[in-house]
């Protein structure tokens, strides 16, 4: 009978625990289980019972724990302090799906119910149309010749307000979603990055943005109209000689000063990497705003400001251009000697001032959660387009370079980074179009993506080799891969991103308690303080117990709401998040204010947290897309992330402590995280599916590319791709008559007239072996130049 209870109570507690219910339902458990196990003394339950309640009646614990607590915690400095840009910044945006990471118990019913959205009719119909023909009209090569857009073309662009997507109808915009914005963007950049960069930067960061979410009704009336139409080219000017991503050190100023009434204000400015800077009517400025007088009567240093600025004012300097590794799109300097404004001009009015950093937190979504992303994903899925196609009609040793297995490991790695930089575009878009601004995954998605297809291309080339580097309008990958370094440098270097950002960042905004705890710590608000302090005691408890099972089992523990192959990569993301929110946790009590500066412990959770989002989306695409063709891709994809986190589960167990008596204590944790892998490695089998799925034509592959530009030069390459499976029996026979001694051992394109004579192949076989043959030769084939031509670039 006892056992009996002993089961019952203790099986009861874990479930309790495991479940986070009430700490009183809990403790009552605890005291059946010491009960029944133990028979305890009265002495026993005389200290323990009185214990009990100090934690968990809130009067008693605020007087004898969370006071002198808070007190110690302050003098110690044991939380990490925040200024008060630090603070604008993790109050920008939302916490999505990256909260229930954190939290150590992800929902992933509501996560993978979470919109996947679709085009509209309209907005196809623009893709359909509009891009299309922008596309067909631009000439990538002539564009680096000429070093910029044809007039043509920025006439286009203009005319067809794609300069106004963002806005909305009411103004004269296109309206369009953040889905349809990103479609653009990535069929342009699949045909011409300068083309993609030139539309993306009027409908990110800028003054169209601003003035739509922070404008006065006078300027949205005004700019907005213009902005759409193309009468009004704009910029913003942020980044300075010695201000990069971290703007709060900006130098750039404006005074206020009054003038017969009206007040007015004198700025000088001196920026640089201006996308469209040189070519801009309208100047969105960034600058700190000083009231030496105290006109406003807000103090004399106001902050940061943003103002619009027309560039036909005195003193605005326009006259340069930046050459970003040789990629023409417009980057230049600007600059301004006393140039006077109105207050009117601040966006917003004179309730805009000083909400400049505000602002710019709030709007830097766009560009890392929609415009870089974008961009990436039309180069990803351009890489995978040519590098499989290319590989499967390219020989050597009279094989296609796509059956030889180390190009299947590259051609399966792009295949992957299509696939899933797809899923997860699409996936973070339906959080943006349905109001949401979650500025970590944004984050996420900037150094993901920008990193992926930085990779891509860099695969891409190695497969086309000479194709590659020889420069011409057959070349469809050479100028993406002398861009790919730029996008990497915008809104934040990577370096940056991923150790200071993702977690860095994420663990203050996203975790359940932490702000709560340092903003109470802060103010000294002891409710406040004791409230989120013990919730996140109660929380780190019932994730050691959850990592702990979820470990025992393998995460089988975790009842899964997929379906399928991705029932097993649930699973696994759920024994992740235990483990990483309890090491947060850990991380966070052992090294306190200092872990902002434990930059490597710090970017391999990013990395975590990256590959538990990315794995995620991808569980959402395959939902989504309900087709079990896909298995190869989750499977291969769930492998791989998950390989990612173990090795930086790993790594962190390796570095985590540098005591050496502390370090002796851990190492069996740190060897049963080691040998206790979340999964295997990614099989050979897998990675040749993956490579047959982008190196042969197939609904797969379409789907896999879907979106980019087709333009003459890969319609080339797609038609030899068809020959060449066409013809593929042809070959064989031919090959086969070889190695019966029915034909000289010579190359089978030699044989032909032969392979006719004696029978081997029919006439019509003999003419599609042709057609194969020359189609293959003008893939490969590379342009060349008359001496005079090159030497003059008139090329």
């Amino acid at each position: 009978m006892q056992l009996i209870l002993i089961f019952v109570f203790v099986t009861a507690l874990l479930v309790s625990w495991y479940r986070g219910m009430s700490f009183w339902i809990i403790s009552a458990l605890m005291i059946g289980v010491i009960a029944v196990c133990f028979t305890p003394t009265l002495v026993f339950w005389m200290i323990y019972i009185p214990l009990n309640l100090v934690l968990l009646i809130p009067l008693l614990r605020i007087v004898i724990i969370s006071s002198p607590l808070l007190l110690a915690v302050k003098k110690l400095r044991l939380m990490p302090s925040i200024s008060d840009t630090e603070k604008i910044a993790l109050r920008a945006g939302d916490v999505w799906i990256e909260g229930d990471f954190f939290s150590g118990s992800p929902d992933f019913e509501k996560i993978l119910s979470e919109s996947y959205p679709k085009l509209t009719d309209e907005e196809k119909e623009f893709l359909d149309t509009k891009v299309e023909r922008v596309c067909e009209i631009t000439n990538d090569f002539k564009v680096f010749a000429q070093r910029d857009l044809s007039p043509e073309v920025w006439q286009y662009l203009k005319d067809n307000k794609f300069f106004g997507m963002i806005i909305p109808k009411e103004y004269g915009g296109l309206g369009f979603s953040a889905l349809a914005h990103s479609a653009v963007i990535q069929k342009q950049a699949s045909c011409s990055q300068v083309l993609s960069i030139t539309t993306m930067v009027p409908n990110s960061l800028g003054p169209a943005e601003l003035i739509l979410h922070y404008g006065t009704q006078k300027q949205k009336d005004y700019y907005l109209p213009r902005l759409a139409d193309g009468r009004e080219i704009p910029c913003f000017a942020l980044t300075e000689p010695l201000a990069g991503s971290d703007a709060t050190s900006i130098s750039s100023s404006g005074e206020l000063f009054e003038q017969n009434g009206e007040i007015f204000i004198k700025l000088n400015f001196n920026k640089r990497y201006i996308t469209l800077g040189a070519v801009a009517t309208v100047i969105g400025l960034a600058f700190v705003l000083r009231d030496p007088k105290e006109l406003l009567k807000k103090g004399k240093e106001l902050g940061i400001t943003c103002a619009l600025i027309d560039a036909k004012l005195e003193g605005v300097v326009q006259g340069k251009r930046h050459d970003p590794l040789n990629i023409p799109f417009i980057n230049s300097p600007i600059s301004g000697k006393d140039v006077i404004i109105k207050i009117d001009d601040v966006i917003g009015g004179i309730n805009g001032v000083s909400k400049g950093w505000q602002m710019l937190m709030e709007s830097l979504s766009v560009g890392r959660g929609i415009s870089l992303p974008s961009v990436s994903c039309g180069g990803v899925k351009l890489s995978a387009a040519v590098a499989g196609a290319y590989s499967s009609v390219r020989e050597q040793f009279g094989l296609s370079i796509s059956k030889f297995e180390g190009i299947e490991d590259v051609l399966a790695r792009l295949a992957a980074n299509a696939y899933m930089l797809d899923a997860a575009r699409i996936f973070t878009l339906g959080a943006i179009d349905g109001g949401k601004k979650p500025s970590v995954i944004n984050a996420v998605m900037k150094y993901h993506s920008t990193e992926m297809f930085r990779r891509s291309i860099n695969d891409a080339m190695d497969i086309v080799g000479g194709a590659g580097i020889s420069l011409g309008e057959r070349n469809l990958l050479g100028h993406a891969y002398m861009g790919a370094p730029i996008a990497i440098t915008v809104e934040g270097a990577n370096i940056m991103t991923r150790t200071l950002i993702l977690y860095g960042q994420g663990v203050i905004r996203c975790h359940p308690h932490v702000y709560s705890e340092i903003t109470a710590v802060e103010s000294g608000d002891v409710k406040a303080f004791d409230r989120a302090f013990f919730s996140h005691v109660g929380l780190t408890l019932r994730n050691m117990l959850k990592m702990t099972l979820l470990s025992l089992t393998r995460g089988y523990l975790h009842k899964s709401t997929s379906s399928g192959v991705g029932c097993y990569y649930e699973k696994k993301l759920a024994w992740s998040s235990a483990t990483f929110a309890f090491l947060s946790d850990f991380i966070m009590a052992y090294y306190g204010g200092s872990l902002k500066q434990r930059e490597k412990i710090t970017g391999r959770f990013g990395d975590i947290l990256s590959s538990m989002y990315l794995l995620s989306a991808t569980l959402r695409r395959y939902k989504a897309d309900a087709d079990k063709a896909d298995d190869i891709f989750i499977s291969y994809i769930g492998d791989w992330q998950l390989r990612i986190m173990q090795n930086a589960y790993n790594e962190i167990a390796a570095n985590l402590f540098t005591n050496p008596l502390v370090n002796f204590l851990f190492k069996p944790v740190k060897w049963y995280m080691t040998i206790n892998s979340l999964g295997r490695g990614v099989s050979d089998k897998l990675s040749r599916d993956l490579a047959h799925s982008i190196a042969s034509r197939g609904e797969i592959r379409d789907r896999l590319i879907d979106g980019i530009y087709y333009s003459k030069r890969y319609q080339e390459i797609e038609d030899a791709m068809r020959l060449n499976e066409e013809s593929a029996g042809i070959v064989q026979k031919i090959k086969n008559a070889i190695k019966n001694a029915k034909l000289p051992k010579q190359s089978v394109y030699s044989l032909i007239d032969e392979a006719l004579k004696t029978g081997i192949i029919t006439a019509d076989e003999k003419n599609l072996l042709e057609r194969a043959k020359d189609a293959k030769e003008a893939v490969v084939q590379v342009d060349g130049f008359m001496i005079d031509e090159y030497l003059k670039r008139e090329i």
